[in-house]
């Protein structure tokens, strides 16, 4: 069974090594090139590929025509695309025979777009899972081939849910792509108007309104810390605060406290909230990083200022 894969990303080398363990020979792979000023916590598909001795090309735009020609002279049964960036033009989901698949990181059709994992925290969502499904022009609409649930911890944070998902997605393939080289596998429409899609996130969407909740902030905070940019907030000078990590703190200590107001209480720093507190334990002034007993330090002279 050949395959020509689009893939990056830990997501990628998760079904990479997926399709190898079942037995699909994978003609070529097409990945990005890695950029040395991201934040690269993750594995490298190009490096893989290479050492692999498998072809890896890194193009700007698949949607140029040349690509689904060069795909076409492939000959692949199928295509897949794990965690690749670009959206694959129609184009080139015609060409292989037996279909062309997608693996994404929500249990469609909730969550259909971009980031889903860190989407799924914002809201507090307490299950997702990855989901195989046939690719179509919609993005994340096609039928589905198969899931796979995965619970979310109350501290979980992007970072180990994108570790839990990749490791979900490894078993659930391991249980497909038998049955697709069989042509046995399952396909369950799937209902988009049933579900939910959000777009991509910027590092500005980490703001955070302290006229929230504290429940609401701190999945904020969970949803986009290490390595992902950060919440962040202004101290009263204008200067950005990062929170890499605070927890609410319930009312203890810190009634009345109006939303952005500083209190130290219990040898911590609670911050109010349109309900409750929220306790500091990890934050970035600058390049400076501060946790525990120095975060009680810095914001010593300023209880009683109000962030923004």
């Amino acid at each position: 069974m050949k395959a020509v894969v689009f893939a990056y990303h830990n997501m990628g080398l998760a079904g990479l090594r997926s399709l190898v363990r079942c037995g699909y020979e994978i003609s070529t792979v097409f990945s990005h090139e890695d950029d040395p000023s991201e934040n690269c916590w993750f594995g490298s598909v190009k490096k893989w590929a290479e050492e692999k001795g498998i072809p890896v090309l890194c193009p700007e735009k698949i949607a140029e025509p040349e690509w689904a020609g060069t795909i076409s002279r492939l000959k692949p049964d199928m295509i897949f695309s794990f965690y690749y960036r670009n959206m694959i033009p129609e184009a080139i989901l015609g060409i292989p025979p037996m279909g062309a698949y997608n693996l994404h990181g929500s249990l469609l059709p909730a969550y259909r777009g971009r980031c889903p994992v860190n989407w799924v925290l914002i809201h507090g969502e307490s299950r997702t899972g990855v989901t195989l499904h046939h690719m179509v022009k919609k993005a994340d609409a096609g039928d589905i081939v198969g899931q796979r649930v995965v619970l979310i911890d109350s501290r979980e944070t992007a970072r180990s849910l994108y570790d839990k998902l990749c490791e979900a997605a490894e078993i659930l393939l391991g249980q497909l792509l038998p049955l697709m080289r069989e042509g046995t596998a399952p396909r369950i429409p799937q209902d988009i108007s049933r579900g939910s899609y959000f777009g991509g996130r910027r590092p500005e969407d980490g703001r955070i309104d302290w006229q929230w909740d504290a429940r609401r902030i701190y999945n904020l905070i969970r949803a986009v810390t290490d390595p992902y940019p950060g919440a962040f907030g202004l101290l009263p000078d204008g200067s950005r605060m990062i929170v890499w990590w605070g927890e609410p703190g319930g009312a203890d200590g810190g009634e009345g406290a109006a939303p952005g107001r500083i209190r130290i209480r219990d040898g911590k720093v609670r911050v109010g909230t349109g309900e409750g507190s929220l306790v500091l334990s990890d934050v970035q002034i600058g390049n400076e990083r501060m946790t525990a007993e120095a975060v009680v330090r810095y914001f010593g002279d300023k209880e009683g200022q109000t962030l923004s």
